[in-house]
């Protein structure tokens, strides 16, 4: 069964989704891929979880790093999982461009290359954004560039985060 549930942000409102196993989604409304995946059992209810979920908004748009992130429930492809990945451990207010996602996972994959472009895609498709912070992905040189929420948002979010560059 898939729950959900609205938040309503300083940047607009919010579609929380959860299963049982975790976050599923979270989305700001009318964002390029918007629920691409609804699920007809879905029930629009106030879980723990997404309770959990608010509590994390809440503090984040109060200008606070949260502490705690409700349990996550990613899926995708084994390519998008791993860029996921290494958007989760991109520190609160920092930033990373797309090529350094790319060298970091061709170093895993024992490649020489990764495609940013490739990276880009995966970074673009998070079906839950915030937590697993998509936003702080930029270009080289520091460009804003692509967030299926909108550029608009990604600057408001990263300067709500005072955000700088992660080494």
């Amino acid at each position: 069964m898939l729950y959900t549930d609205f938040y309503s942000s300083p940047l607009g409102d919010i579609l929380l989704a959860a299963d049982d196993a975790g976050l599923t989604g979270l989305w700001f409304t009318g964002a390029k891929y918007y629920a691409d995946h609804p699920d007809p059992l879905r029930r629009e209810k106030t879980t723990p979880l997404l309770a959990q979920a608010r509590q994390w908004l809440d503090t984040y748009f109060a200008g606070r790093e949260p502490s705690i992130c409700p349990p996550l429930h990613m899926s995708g492809t084994a390519f998008q999982l791993s860029v996921w990945e290494i958007l989760l451990k991109i520190p609160y207010g920092e930033t990373v461009t797309y090529g350094e996602i790319a060298g970091q996972i061709a170093r895993q994959k024992g490649l020489s290359h990764m495609s940013a472009q490739a990276v880009g895609g995966a970074v673009g498709r998070n079906r839950i954004s915030l937590m697993v912070p998509c936003h702080r992905v930029v270009g080289g040189g520091g460009n804003l560039t692509g967030y299926a929420g909108g550029i608009d948002k990604k600057s408001k979010l990263l300067a709500m985060e005072k955000a700088g560059r992660a080494l």
